[in-house]
């Protein structure tokens, strides 16, 4: 199958009946598709880019892996409409020379302003106003409670805690990642992780001429992009905090903002690995211990190409 809208859930349900689900990425079923877009021509382009031996396909997800992404997503859908309000709001109170701050911090101000203000603000826009600020403390309610929620959980999952500990992660990337990313068993090195991610360069190369611009940016972008905040945080505390670390003595030479965003793509790539390496170290030690027949110097081997993955 394709792996577009509902296509776990039906994968789901094949894998009952005892079928070996496949699902391809459209990205790579669109050029096997001959002409025109109807249903047969899709149907023979995903039989097609099924039967390819080496065509990477996505496994097919738990329906609790699922309700982890939902979770995420409505956080971030409620962040996005109270920001929405608030830009609104904003707008309309300016159309009678009322200048609020951005941010959610300063909409206390509205109420004086719009009962006090110099401007004459009819009655109607004042009961609108109203309107737009319960809404606003609804949906603050409703984020803090899911906010709350991603605290505790990342509390009790080993795992959340364990990606909580790398730097520049914490409840909400740590959720993203356990959410959005697919079995780390599948990932060899952290190098991949950051590739499915689109944490590296894009290439034009051609030839022998090696030509590397940005970052890809093919990845899943709610990782991605928590990462870039993190991996940027983290640069500023480095440079800006109290006490200097190696790493922050390393980052006051990054000044030039294109400077300091290349700096960051290197970060936040190894922000990715680290945490495939903080996942993946749990499932090595369980085989170290399991395998009794294995002697020191191979446990310290394997323990030593995890790390160097």
């Amino acid at each position: 199958m394709e792996a577009c809208a509902t296509s776990h859930c039906w994968g789901r349900v094949a894998q009952g009946f005892g079928h070996n689900v496949r699902l391809v990425p459209p990205i790579y079923v669109k050029p096997f598709v001959k002409r025109q877009k109807n249903n047969a021509a899709d149907a023979a382009a995903i039989a097609e880019a099924a039967l390819r031996p080496n065509m990477h396909c996505v496994a097919v997800k738990k329906a609790e892996h699922q309700a982890r992404a939902v979770a995420f997503r409505t956080h971030q859908c409620f962040i996005r409409q109270r920001a929405q309000l608030i830009n609104a709001l904003r707008g309309h109170l300016a159309e009678f020379m009322l200048v609020v701050a951005q941010g959610p911090a300063h909409l206390k101000q509205v109420i004086g302003l719009t009962e006090t203000g110099t401007a004459e603000v009819p009655d109607t826009v004042k009961e609108i106003v109203r309107r737009y600020l319960d809404q606003i403390d609804h949906l603050t309610a409703k984020t803090q409670e899911l906010t709350r929620r991603q605290q505790d959980t990342s509390r009790e999952s080993v795992e959340m805690r364990r990606l909580c500990s790398a730097p520049g992660v914490g409840p909400v990337s740590a959720g993203a990642i356990m959410a959005f990313a697919p079995d780390l068993r599948a990932f060899s090195s952290g190098r991949n992780f950051a590739a499915w991610l689109g944490l590296v360069p894009r290439q034009r190369s051609t030839g022998s001429k090696t030509r590397r611009g940005g970052v890809s940016k093919m990845g899943q972008t709610d990782i991605r992009k928590l990462l870039i905040v993190g991996a940027m945080s983290r640069l500023v505390s480095n440079c800006w905090g109290p006490t200097l670390s190696p790493l922050g003595r390393f980052d006051q030479k990054f000044n030039l903002r294109q400077v300091r965003m290349n700096h960051a793509d290197q970060l936040f790539g190894g922000l990715g690995a680290i945490g495939l390496l903080l996942l993946r170290i749990n499932d090595m030690l369980a085989d170290m211990v399991l395998d009794h027949r294995a002697d020191e110097p191979v446990q310290r081997t394997a323990a030593r190409r995890c790390l160097l993955q």
